[in-house]
């Protein structure tokens, strides 16, 4: 019997960047995990598949552990899937994937979409070498964590919320006003924007704007 999971990049925001394969997967697995089945359903429904799904996050991906592995060596076909992006890449699937390493289940990744390689090239930064940093800590460690990325030497990529961003960026500004950045908004869909010039007049054009969305934020290297 099969021992095997699925692990399913999706669109980060038009759905018709996701692959061939990863639809046929989607089509015939028995299960999907997702982080939120309305995002996923959405996805789903676009493309016609019926494929059962359950919620696989966050905040119960602990609990859920060992029912899944459990599932997976009973011989059910399983997809992993999050609501943008990769799993795991800043997004639940790394519990699950360490487990299945250790329970000797093979791991097939799909390549597919992720915010952080367009936002890097598109923003014009030193893009051969770069450090990932995801999203940063809300609290504790957040400002030792800023002021390590201003000691960077090469390229920095920061996920952020619409909640978050303004502070993020004032933070940094703070430090460094005249460092370069870009900041990209909605990849992929059809309000996508990018901001470029010092921390100091990113932080005033977007203070000007509507911010809605997920942002990646590439920070120039010291």
């Amino acid at each position: 019997m099969e021992k095997l999971i699925h692990i399913i990049p999706t669109p980060i925001g038009n759905l018709e960047d996701i692959t061939l394969r990863a639809l046929q997967l989607l089509h015939s697995v028995d299960l999907i995990l997702a982080e939120d089945t309305r995002i996923t359903g959405k996805l789903l429904n676009h493309y016609d598949i019926k494929t059962k799904m359950i919620s696989y996050h966050s905040f119960n991906e602990h609990k859920k552990l060992d029912t899944i592995i459990t599932k997976i060596k009973n011989g059910t076909n399983i997809a992993l899937v999050s609501d943008a992006g990769t799993p795991a890449i800043s997004d639940p699937g790394f519990l699950l994937v360490r487990e299945c390493v250790k329970h000797d289940i093979e791991i097939f990744c799909l390549p597919g979409a992720t915010a952080c390689i367009p936002a890097l090239v598109k923003s014009g930064m030193t893009c051969d070498r770069f450090i990932f940093e995801g999203f940063l800590p809300a609290k504790k460690g957040r400002q030792k964590k800023i002021i390590d990325i201003l000691e960077n030497k090469i390229t920095s990529i920061i996920y952020e919320s619409p909640h978050r961003i303004m502070k993020t960026i004032g933070q940094l500004r703070d430090l460094c006003p005249n460092r370069e950045v870009a900041v990209i908004i909605e990849l992929t869909k059809l309000n996508e924007k990018i901001y470029r010039g010092s921390l100091k007049d990113v932080w005033e054009e977007i203070s000007k704007s509507t911010i809605k969305g997920e942002f990646v934020i590439i920070l120039d290297g010291k």
